[in-house]
C-alpha cells in the first residue's frame, strides 16, 4: 500500500481545520480581487530540497531462480527475518559494485537483451512469446529477469528530524526498495507511481546512504511488451516536520462567468508535537502575475489536517486544446512566522461534459475526440522514453490532428501528462487491474492522486477487454472501481474499454461513457437502445501497414500500406472515420494505434516480426501513409493532398499501379510526366484511386478548392541508385542538462538530391563531443539488430537516431557513414542553463 497521505478522511477532517476552510472562504473574494494587478513575487529558494535521481546508478542482472548468482537474496530463507545486512551481498555498504554497468535512470533493462525465437511455437504461448517482442525475459529466462539497482543518496545531517522520501513514478515489475539494509518498501504492480519513506533508515553522520533496488520483472501485466526496470524518474524529497505530502494538494477550478472558483483541498502534516500552522496560497496566472493570493488563519495540527477553501479568479482564461494556459498554485507551510514548506501545483480552468446525443463538450463548446491509442515504448529506447521524446511524440500526433491520447492499458507517466498539459492534448488515463483486490484498487488510488489535478485528463478508465465485461459480476466489479475515482475525483467520468457485452448486464452499466473497441458499427443499435448514454471509440481501425511497402508479402512479413488491411476484429480507418465523423452523438474515437509498439506482431505473431503494425506512425514516429489520411480529415483548414505509392517500380513498365490520393481538397487531378489521369471530387472523408500504367519519371497530385483554385501539390518522382545521406534533427540547439537530446532522422537521397523510397543501406553511426546515442531504429517490424546498435540499415529509405546531451556543454557531432555513400555530419550544440 502506498505510504502517502491521500484524502480519504475528508469526511473526518479535524474541526480546526473546518474553522480554518469557512475562515479562508470568507476573506478569498476580497483578496483575489487586490491581488488580479500584483505584479510576480522574486522567488524565493523552497525550504522544501527535490532531487531528480537519474545520474549515479548501478545496475547488474540477478538471477530469478538462483540464490548464488542472485547475490545472495534469499539465499538463506531469513530475508525478512531482521533487518540489517542478511538481505543480500548488495546491501552491504563495502560491497564492490565498480564492475557494475552505469546506467541512467529512466532505464529499461529489457531494451538491451537479445531476441530468443522459439525452436517451435507452442501453441497456447504465442500471446506471450509474440506478443512481448521476443525477448529473452520472463520464467524462462531467469537470468535476464531480475535487476539490481544501487547508488548511494544525497541525505546527511542537514536532514535529521525532516520527512524525507522517495517518488517512484513507475518500476516494472515487483521492486523491493532498501535503504542501508533495511526493506523499506515493495511494489508489485509495473505502472502505479509509488512513495517510499526512508527517514527511518538514513544515517545522518558522515556515513554514505545506500539504496538498492531489486526489481523482479518475471512475471507479466500486459500482453505486450512492457520492458524492465526503473524506466520512469525517480526523485528524493526532504520536506520539514510541518508539510504538505505527495499529492496532498487537490486543485478543482471551475468557470465561473468570466472567472473561475478554484478549490483547493490541502492535507497538512505535523510529525512532531501539535503545533500552530498557518497556510498561504498563491495562484500565479498563465502569463506570471498574481491572479489570486491569500494567507488564511493558523490551524492546529497534530499528525495529519486537512484545510478546504475556495479561491477566486475574477477573469480566468481557459485551457483548451488551442489554448493549454495552466495557472501555477504555490502553497506554503508557516510555523512561527516562517515558511518552512512550499510546494507548486499546476492546473487549468475548464469544464468537461459528455452528452449522449451531443458527443463531449469543452468548455460549453463541442469538440471531437480525434485520439489515438498507444503503448509507452519507442525504437532504440524501449519503455524507458525521455522528457524529450514524449514532447515529440505528443507533436507528432498533433501535427496529424490528434487533440486526445489514451494511456493504454496503464496509466501514464506524469512526464508525459505534464506534456499534455502543456500542449494541449487529452488524455483518457487507464488503470491496468480491473479487479478490486487491495493491490488493484491501491494501484487505481495512486493513478488518481497523483494525476487529478492535471488539466488534460478527461476521463478515466477502469478496464480493457475484460473477460468478465458482460457478465454481472464484471459489471459490479467495473461499478466499484468507478465509484472509488468518483470519490476520489468527482468532476470527472468514468469509462472502459469493451469489445463485447455491451447490451447485457455488464460493465457497460457501471461506466459513465462507453467505450466501444471497433465493432464501431455496432454503436447505432446501442445508441437506439440507450441514447441518454455516451459513447466513444476507445479503439478503433486496427489497419495494419508496413512503412513504405505497398504489396502484401507474407512470405517476408509485409503489409501493404494502403487502407484496406485489418484484422477480422478491426476495420480500416476510413470505414470507422466515415460513421463516426457524421454522427454528432458519438463523442469521438482513438485509433490503434498512433505509433507502432514491441510486441503483438498482428498478422504475423511469428519470428522475426517482434513489433506491430498497427500505427499510423512506425516505431520511429515516421508516418505511414494513413498518417495523412486522418490529417486530411482531422485538419480541415489546412489544405492537403497525399500521394502513395512511391514511384520507383523498375521492371514493371507498363503495368498498371495502383495510385491513391488521400486530401481535403474538393478536387484532385492526377498527371504522370504531365500527362492528366482526370480531375475528380474528393468525396467526404474517403480518398480517390487510379490504376495507373508505370513510366518513370513525375506522379503529380494537384488539389483544388471549391472555386478551381490550386491549394495544395504532392509528387513522387523516380529516383535513381542511392548517392548521399542527409541527417536532420528536430533541434540543433540542446540543454547540457543531462536530459535533453535530438531526434535525428537519416535519409538516402540519389545524386540528384531525390530521396529513394526503397533505400535498404547499412549505415554505422559514430558520435563525439558531450552527448551519448541513446539507440537506433529504422521502422521495420522485422528488423532485429539491437536498440543500442550503433549500426542500422536504412528501412525504405530511413532511420533514426536518438542522441542525449550530456551536463557539459560544447558541440556534439553525429558522423554517418554508408556501403557507397558520401558521409553524413550533423552539429549540435549543447548549452548550459
Amino acid at each position: 500500500m502506498t505510504s502517502s497521505f491521500p484524502p480519504l478522511d475528508r469526511r473526518r477532517v479535524l474541526a480546526a481545520s473546518l474553522a480554518a476552510a469557512s475562515g479562508l472562504a470568507c476573506a478569498d473574494q476580497a483578496l483575489a480581487k487586490a491581488a488580479v494587478q500584483t505584479p510576480p513575487p522574486t522567488p524565493t529558494p523552497s525550504p522544501r530540497r527535490e532531487v531528480v535521481l537519474d545520474d549515479g546508478w548501478r545496475f547488474h542482472l540477478g538471477h530469478a531462480a538462483d540464490p548464488a548468482r542472485d547475490f545472495g537474496f534469499g539465499n538463506w530463507g531469513r530475508t525478512y527475518a531482521k533487518p540489517g545486512f542478511d538481505v543480500a551481498e548488495t546491501v552491504k555498504p563495502d560491497f564492490d559494485d565498480s564492475g557494475w554497468e552505469a546506467v541512467r535512470v529512466p532505464h529499461d533493462w529489457a531494451s538491451a537483451l537479445p531476441y530468443a525465437p522459439p525452436a517451435t511455437m507452442e501453441k497456447g504461448r504465442e500471446d506471450f512469446i509474440a506478443g512481448h517482442g521476443f525477448r529473452a525475459i520472463g520464467r524462462d529466462f531467469p537470468q535476464n529477469s531480475v535487476g539490481w539497482y544501487r547508488r548511494t543518496l544525497p541525505v546527511g545531517a542537514q536532514d535529521k528530524g525532516r520527512a524525507v522520501w522517495l517518488e517512484f513514478d513507475g518500476v516494472f515489475r515487483n521492486a523491493v526498495v532498501i535503504v542501508n539494509g533495511y526493506i523499506a518498501h515493495e511494489n508489485a504492480g509495473g505502472y502505479a507511481p509509488f512513495r517510499v519513506d526512508i527517514a527511518d533508515y538514513l544515517n545522518y553522520d558522515d556515513k554514505p546512504n545506500l539504496l538498492v533496488i531489486r526489481v523482479d520483472a518475471s512475471l507479466g501485466e500486459g500482453w505486450f511488451y512492457e520492458g524492465a526496470g526503473i524506466y520512469r524518474h525517480v526523485r528524493l524529497v526532504s520536506a520539514a516536520a510541518q508539510h504538505i505530502p505527495q499529492w496532498g494538494i487537490c486543485v478543482r477550478a471551475e468557470p465561473r462567468g468570466q472567472g473561475a472558483i478554484v478549490s483547493v483541498s490541502t492535507d497538512l502534516v505535523n510529525l512532531g508535537a501539535q503545533t500552530a500552522v498557518q497556510l498561504r496560497h498563491r495562484v500565479m496566472a498563465p502569463d506570471g502575475g498574481v491572479a489570486a493570493a491569500g494567507d488564511g488563519p493558523a490551524v492546529a495540527v497534530a499528525g495529519k489536517a486537512v484545510v478546504n477553501r475556495s479561491i477566486t479568479i475574477p477573469r480566468a482564461r481557459l485551457w483548451s486544446v488551442k489554448d493549454p494556459a495552466l495557472y501555477r498554485l504555490i502553497s506554503e507551510v508557516i510555523v512561527g512566522g516562517e515558511v518552512v514548506d512550499r510546494v507548486e501545483t499546476r492546473f487549468g480552468v475548464r469544464s468537461l461534459r459528455f452528452d449522449g446525443h451531443q458527443g463531449f463538450f469543452l468548455n460549453g463548446t463541442p469538440v471531437k475526440l480525434l485520439g489515438v491509442c498507444n503503448h509507452q515504448d519507442h525504437a532504440g529506447v524501449g519503455t524507458a522514453i525521455p522528457d524529450a521524446l514524449h514532447r515529440w511524440r505528443v507533436a507528432q500526433m498533433q501535427e496529424m490532428g490528434a487533440n486526445a491520447w489514451r494511456s493504454a492499458h496503464n496509466p501514464p507517466s506524469q512526464a508525459l501528462l505534464d506534456l499534455c498539459d502543456e500542449m494541449g492534448m487529452m488524455m483518457i488515463a487507464e488503470t491496468r487491474l480491473n479487479n478490486t483486490s487491495p493491490e488493484a484498487m491501491d494501484e487505481l488510488d495512486r493513478m488518481i492522486l497523483s494525476s487529478r489535478n492535471h488539466p488534460s485528463i478527461i476521463l478515466w478508465s477502469v478496464g480493457n477487454e475484460e473477460g468478465h465485461q458482460g457478465a454481472p459480476r464484471g459489471r459490479n466489479i467495473s461499478a466499484k472501481l468507478a465509484a472509488r475515482c468518483k470519490e476520489l475525483d468527482p468532476t470527472r467520468q468514468t469509462t472502459q474499454a469493451m469489445d463485447n457485452g455491451w447490451y447485457e448486464d455488464g460493465a457497460a452499466r457501471a461506466v459513465d461513457v462507453v467505450g466501444f473497441n471497433y465493432r464501431t458499427d455496432k454503436i447505432a443499435g446501442f445508441k437506439a437502445k440507450y441514447p441518454d448514454t455516451p459513447v466513444i471509440g476507445t479503439e478503433t481501425a486496427s489497419t495494419v501497414a508496413t512503412r513504405g511497402e505497398y504489396a502484401n508479402d507474407a512470405a517476408r512479413h509485409i503489409v501493404r500500406a494502403y487502407d484496406t488491411e485489418a484484422p477480422w476484429w478491426a476495420s480500416t480507418g476510413e470505414a470507422w472515420w466515415s460513421i463516426v465523423a457524421r454522427d454528432p452523438g458519438i463523442a469521438g474515437g482513438f485509433i490503434w494505434t498512433g505509433f507502432d509498439y514491441r510486441g503483438e506482431p498482428t498478422p504475423y505473431a511469428a519470428w522475426p516480426s517482434v513489433s506491430s503494425y498497427f500505427g499510423v506512425a512506425d516505431i520511429c514516429g515516421f508516418p505511414k501513409d494513413n498518417y495523412y489520411y486522418y490529417r486530411a480529415w482531422w485538419r480541415p483548414e489546412l489544405p492537403q493532398v497525399h500521394l502513395l505509392p512511391h514511384w520507383n517500380w523498375a521492371g514493371r513498365e507498363g503495368q498498371p499501379i495502383e495510385v491513391w490520393a488521400h486530401g481535403n481538397c474538393a478536387q484532385v487531378e492526377l498527371r504522370l510526366n504531365g500527362r492528366g489521369f482526370g480531375r475528380r471530387e474528393m468525396p467526404r472523408n474517403g480518398h480517390l484511386t487510379w490504376s495507373v500504367p508505370y513510366a518513370p519519371g513525375v506522379l503529380e497530385a494537384v488539389g483544388y478548392d471549391a472555386q478551381g483554385r490550386i491549394t495544395a501539390r504532392d509528387r513522387r518522382v523516380t529516383a535513381g541508385a542511392p548517392s548521399t545521406l542527409r541527417l536532420s534533427a528536430n533541434a540543433a540547439r540542446l540543454r547540457a542538462d543531462g536530459a535533453d537530446m535530438a531526434i535525428i532522422r537519416a535519409e538516402v537521397f540519389d545524386r540528384a538530391g531525390r530521396p529513394v523510397p526503397t533505400a535498404a543501406v547499412p549505415i554505422r553511426f559514430a558520435l563525439s563531443g558531450p552527448g551519448r546515442v541513446l539507440g537506433t531504429g529504422n521502422g521495420d517490424p522485422t528488423d532485429t539488430t539491437p536498440d543500442h546498435s550503433l549500426e542500422r540499415r536504412t528501412f525504405n529509405g530511413l532511420a533514426q537516431v536518438l542522441v542525449q546531451a550530456d551536463r557539459s556543454a560544447g558541440q556534439i557531432t553525429l558522423t554517418a557513414q554508408g556501403e557507397g555513400l558520401a558521409p553524413a555530419r550533423l552539429d549540435l550544440f549543447a548549452h548550459t542553463i
